[in-house]
């Protein structure tokens, strides 16, 4: 990777409505919330601003469209000086709604608006030679303008992908997948997605299903049990700090970027994934998908 080159994070910016609950409701059922709070999200934000913590170089590609929830969106970029590139589509933004129950786990229901369409001709906007590696999330792809993602990223064969395909990885469309591991991207995933993603049913057998597929690296996250990276055909398990989990909101996200950032960095992939199981598991010790600086400086610390 060059120094000199940017990451391009291609992806949504997300008002999350965050809902903290003893345990999910049954049908039918009604229980009482314990809190509830509104905070920015999204893959490709949470992504961002971990990079942003390393101080890489980067640009967020995210759309921001109109409504409260875009209003709100736009107004947490300002704070922490993020400059918008795109223009605000005439589109309503949508919300996530993030259920955490006691154990901090965490389910999502999804409003999907503006910030997960992509404009094909949005991608004229950058200069593609400025960038030599690239983000994407699943949930973009899965959306009908998904196509113009891969489209940009098949005509930019000198940048290095990472592709993290989320939890509803059997939803998106197999012909845009197929195109996408035509471009040897580095695949990020937890356990669960791997499984589903490849049939297998261990992390070691997973990742290499997988690499099959991509000829390239790949991650396993593992939750408290660190992550699984197969390099350059090697496997290796990684641990992680013990965690008092409390919210797991944003913490692949938060991982992938650590991944990406300690790359350009020029960490080996094991090094960078060893590093961001840290960063991860103080995200999940804490509300929310995003880390202030001096919580960030303390993980890595650790």
């Amino acid at each position: 990777m060059n120094p000199k080159k940017k990451i391009l994070i291609i992806g949504s910016s997300v008002a999350d409505v965050i809902i903290n609950v003893k345990k999910l409701p049954a049908p039918g059922e009604d229980v009482h919330i314990l809190d509830q709070h509104l905070c920015i999200g999204g893959c490709a934000f949470n992504v961002s601003d971990i990079i942003r913590h390393f101080q890489v170089p980067h640009l967020l590609f995210s759309p921001a469209g109109t409504g409260i929830y875009g209003d709100f969106v736009r107004e947490e970029w300002r704070k922490r000086g993020v400059v918008p590139v795109l223009p605000v589509p005439d589109l309503e933004n949508g919300c996530c709604y993030c259920f955490v129950d006691q154990t901090g786990e965490r389910t999502f229901a999804s409003y999907h608006g503006a910030e997960y369409l992509f404009q094909k001709e949005w991608f004229d906007l950058i200069d593609a030679s400025d960038y030599d590696t690239a983000y994407i999330c699943g949930l973009e792809i899965e959306e009908k303008t998904g196509e113009h993602i891969v489209s940009f990223l098949e005509q930019q064969p000198h940048m290095d992908i990472y592709y993290a395909p989320g939890p509803r990885i059997d939803k998106q469309p197999k012909d845009l997948m197929k195109r996408l591991f035509a471009l040897h991207p580095v695949v990020h995933l937890n356990e669960a997605e791997a499984f589903i993603l490849s049939g297998e049913t261990t992390a070691e057998h997973a990742a290499q299903s997988i690499s099959r597929l991509t000829g390239q690296d790949i991650v396993i996250t593992l939750g408290k049990d660190g992550a699984y990276c197969l390099e350059n055909g090697n496997g290796l398990f990684l641990p992680s700090r013990s965690a008092k989990q409390m919210d797991a909101t944003g913490a692949g996200d938060a991982h992938i970027g650590a991944v990406m950032a300690l790359r350009k960095l020029g960490a080996s992939l094991s090094d960078a994934v060893r590093r961001a199981n840290l960063i991860s598991a103080a995200v999940v010790e804490k509300k929310g998908a995003s880390l202030d600086h001096q919580s960030f400086l303390q993980c890595l610390n650790r």
